[in-house]
C-alpha cells in the first residue's frame, strides 16, 4: 500500500511503496534527506468501544433511549374548550342581538374580540403545531396564549383603525366600502395575526395563517348572530 511521504525542508508531498518503509532516502525535488515513516509509525483510528448502538450493560441490552415524540392529534380537551366557548359567545351573542342597542353592540364586540383570544389561540395551536418541536406547556403556555389572544384583539383595532383613517369614516361607519377595500384590511389583519402565531407557537406561516383564521371567523359569526355586518364596513346588517 503506498505510503504518503512529506519532505521537511521544501514540504513536497509524494508516494512511495511500501517497500520503501523505513528506510531512508533524498527528496526528488530538493534532494534533502527524507525518511519513509515505518509501519510501526502508522497511526490506526479504531471504532468507538460501544459502536453505533450505543452504550450497553452487563447483558448487552443499551442504557440508552430515545426522546419519545409526542404526535399532533385530535385532543378531546381542545375540541370541548374551542365548542364551549364558541358556543357561549354565540349565546350571548344572540341575547345581545335584542337587547343591545347599536352603540352598546358595538362595545360587546370588543369584549368578545378580546375575551375569545386565548381560548381559541389555545385550541388552534393544539392541533395545528409541529410534531418536530416540542410542545409548550404549563404557565408558558398560558402566557404565549394570552400573549397571541391580544394581538388577535389589536387586528381587528388595525382593521377599524386603517378603515377609518385610509378609507373616511363615513362610508366605513356606513358599510360603504368596495370589496377590494375589505380585502386590504381582512390582509393587514390576517399578516399581524399571522405573524403572532408564527412569533408566539412557532408556526410555520401557513399553519400561522389558519391559526389566525379560526378566531377571525368566529369573530364574524358572532357579528352575523348579532345583526350587523359580517365584516366593518361592509354591507348592513
Amino acid at each position: 500500500m503506498p505510503i504518503n511521504v512529506t519532505c521537511p525542508k521544501c514540504l513536497t508531498k509524494f508516494t512511495v511503496g511500501d517497500q520503501h518503509a523505513g528506510k531512508t532516502g533524498a527528496c526528488p525535488k530538493c534532494k534533502g534527506p527524507i525518511t519513509v515513516p515505518s509501519k510501526e509509525d502508522e497511526i490506526v483510528i479504531h471504532a468507538p468501544e460501544f459502536g453505533e448502538a450505543g452504550a450497553k450493560d452487563a447483558k448487552g441490552r443499551s442504557v440508552l433511549k430515545p426522546i419519545a415524540r409526542k404526535e399532533t392529534k385530535f385532543q378531546l380537551n381542545a375540541a370541548l374548550i374551542i365548542g364551549g366557548v364558541a358556543l357561549l359567545a354565540f349565546g350571548i351573542a344572540f341575547v345581545c342581538r335584542g337587547s343591545l342597542e347599536e352603540g352598546q353592540k358595538i362595545y360587546a364586540l370588543v369584549a368578545g374580540a378580546i375575551l375569545l383570544g386565548p381560548p381559541l389561540a389555545y385550541g388552534g395551536y393544539s392541533f395545528l403545531r409541529d410534531d418536530e418541536l416540542g410542545s409548550y406547556e404549563g404557565g408558558e403556555l398560558v402566557i404565549r396564549c394570552l400573549a397571541c389572544g391580544a394581538v388577535f384583539a389589536l387586528a381587528w383595532a388595525a382593521y377599524w383603525f386603517l378603515g377609518r383613517q385610509i378609507f373616511g369614516n363615513d362610508p366605513f361607519d356606513d358599510g360603504q366600502l368596495e370589496i377590494f377595500q375589505v380585502s386590504i384590511l381582512c390582509a393587514v389583519a390576517a399578516g399581524i395575526g399571522g405573524f403572532a402565531s408564527f412569533v408566539s407557537f412557532d408556526l410555520d406561516p401557513l399553519n400561522g395563517f389558519f391559526h389566525f383564521v379560526l378566531y377571525f371567523g368566529v369573530c364574524v359569526l358572532l357579528r352575523a348572530v348579532m345583526g350587523l355586518s359580517l365584516l366593518p364596513g361592509f354591507g348592513s346588517g
